[in-house]
């Protein structure tokens, strides 16, 4: 089925749909590629024991964590097992499902106002923050080295063309759509963790009526899953991207497309943090984990549901908490794994074998 590939607990988030409601979904589709089903499970519960680990939280809630969130995702595959593909493909869990799921007051309130703050985050919040009145036209505003203008020679020429082979991605009516606005400026922006060193730009458009609209141009390279899941099947690794992403997602944006430069790179576009809104694992007790792990759980197979047999897949977990358990000792032990692995990394800068750029407290 289709993998998101990089399934982890920050992955997951509050954005909106082209009809401006607000749902819960995995919203980070840079390696997806069809391929086992499990690895996106594993993925996420191990994310979980990091995550729990360095909230202080002990092994024993950790893995009750890890098993909730299998759990959720084998009892509400078994559900969409029983569904038709339609309804599969219809359903979704919308901030109001989420809030009323709350256990309790205390959980119920701090939802809401996670809620509330989302939909504050329109497509054209950030506009008021980024940019600024240059020579009588609004131009985005260098905040180096976080954006900053391109001034390569050639470079208005190479946004041009790209424009135009993104606008091809679009569906017909979308065109339309975008056709009513302008580039009015483009700018680099940085982008941070996995993606460090990849290409990124956000494009501000407004329509006749300068009404604005942020678009953020992102590269896409081959997916990490390609070596051990075979080549994808699309040359333009944008349209990879793309694609994955409408086949997990309940929804995705509506100038969700994909385009390429001279230089030969994919990029993948769509409007930049409408809506989106991740929730807060710093500091969260165990029993926030628990609820969390429960949402993932479910948000995954319905990804899953919509690409694949959940049948097949259902059948083979069963009935009893046996895949569960198994997913909670596996994620533990690869957990250990990874402290392992950061032990001798550091142990291999201190001895001089390996070279690091140290910030913050460790500097002194």
């Amino acid at each position: 089925m289709q993998a998101c590939g990089d399934c982890h607990l920050l992955n997951f988030g509050l954005f909106a749909t082209p009809e401006r409601n607000l749902i819960f979904d995995i919203n980070d589709f840079d390696e997806t590629l069809p391929a086992p089903w499990e690895w996106d499970v594993k993925r996420l519960a191990v994310s979980f024991v990091v995550a729990a680990r360095d909230n202080h939280l002990t092994d024993r809630q950790t893995k009750a964590a890890t098993v909730e969130c299998a759990r959720a995702y084998r009892v509400r595959l078994r559900e969409y097992s029983k569904m038709s593909p339609l309804e599969v493909w219809y359903d979704r869990l919308d901030a109001q499902t989420i809030v009323d799921m709350a256990p309790n007051a205390k959980i119920r309130k701090l939802r809401e106002e996670l809620v509330a703050k989302a939909q504050q985050r329109i497509g054209d919040y950030l506009y008021p923050k980024i940019s600024g009145e240059v020579g009588g036209r609004r131009r985005l505003i260098d905040q180096p080295p976080v954006l900053f203008h391109h001034s390569a020679k050639g470079f208005a020429t190479i946004v041009r063309d790209a424009l135009a082979a993104y606008r091809t991605s679009l569906p017909d009516e979308r065109r339309v759509l975008f056709d009513r606005y302008r580039l009015e400026d483009i700018a680099v922006k940085a982008v941070g963790i996995g993606s460090v060193g990849t290409r990124c730009f956000v494009g501000l458009f407004f329509s006749a009526e300068n009404n604005p609209l942020l678009l953020q141009f992102k590269e896409a390279g081959p997916s990490v899953l390609e070596p051990f899941a075979g080549k994808s099947l699309y040359e333009n690794n944008g349209q990879r991207v793309v694609t994955g992403q409408r086949l997990m997602q309940s929804a995705s944006d509506i100038f969700l497309g994909w385009t390429h430069a001279r230089t030969g790179r994919h990029f993948y576009v769509r409007q930049l943090r409408d809506m989106k809104m991740s929730a807060q694992i710093d500091g969260a007790s165990a029993a926030q984990f628990m609820l969390y792990a429960e949402l993932c759980g479910r948000t995954l197979a319905h990804a899953h549901a919509k690409s694949g047999d959940a049948a097949t897949i259902s059948g083979y977990l069963g009935k009893s908490d046996a895949f569960d358990q198994a997913i909670g000792a596996f994620a533990l032990a690869y957990a250990d794994q990874n402290e392992k692995d950061h032990a001798a990394l550091v142990a291999a800068v201190k001895a001089g074998r390996i070279k690091a750029v140290i910030k913050g407290p460790e500097a002194a």
